[in-house]
């Protein structure tokens, strides 16, 4: 897809085709480039390549419109629960959806691969994210202080129990289909 395509397509208000595929080292520097514009502390090349070189406890995606990187998640398998560690989309994207369909293919690989229950935590301040995590059957569970330190901002700990059953599955049926289309899966 050229430079110019790439723009109208992600001006163009209608339905995105996107795919979601495994994270490669080849994506990094998208990803990165995102990272930079989200956090105030981005993640490192290294620290990527290392939870990469993880792949029996770690689940990374990214996701694409045409050839462009425009989001991305990872996920840390423990005895029965994941975590996510990470989940970002491109600021010009917002709106679009893209959590929702990063978030329902990660919570899938979790259930997938065993587990039970999944954590993350969210910026106090971030009530968008904090709303789409509760569409996905996450609650409070707690406060972790001081979390991002490079903001001076606590974390709301939030955790979704019994993801391996069938209501929970339900759930995740649910939100899937009011995407404004489907989402493609490469692995």
């Amino acid at each position: 897809m050229s430079a110019v395509r790439a723009v109208d397509v992600l001006a163009d208000p209608s339905p995105l085709p996107v795919r979601v595929v495994p994270m490669r080292r080849r994506h990094l520097p998208a990803v990165l480039r995102i990272e930079r514009q989200v956090y105030p502390r981005p993640w490192t090349m290294g620290l990527y390549l290392g939870e990469l070189s993880l792949p029996s406890s770690r689940a990374y995606i990214v996701a694409k419109v045409g050839n462009r990187v425009v989001g991305y998640a990872g996920l840390m398998l423990g005895f029965d629960e994941g975590h996510v560690t990470t989940i970002a989309v491109d600021p010009a994207l917002h709106g679009h959806r893209l959590g929702t369909r990063l978030l329902l293919v990660l919570a899938g690989r979790a259930v997938a691969r065993g587990m039970r229950s999944l954590t993350l935590e969210v910026r106090v301040s971030n009530v968008g994210a904090q709303a789409m995590y509760r569409k996905f059957g996450f609650a409070p569970a707690g406060v972790r202080k001081n979390y991002y330190p490079e903001v001076n901002e606590d974390a709301l700990v939030m955790w979704a129990h019994d993801i391996d059953g069938p209501a929970y599955a339900e759930r995740l049926a649910s939100l899937e289909a009011v995407l404004p289309s489907p989402t493609v899966l490469d692995d």
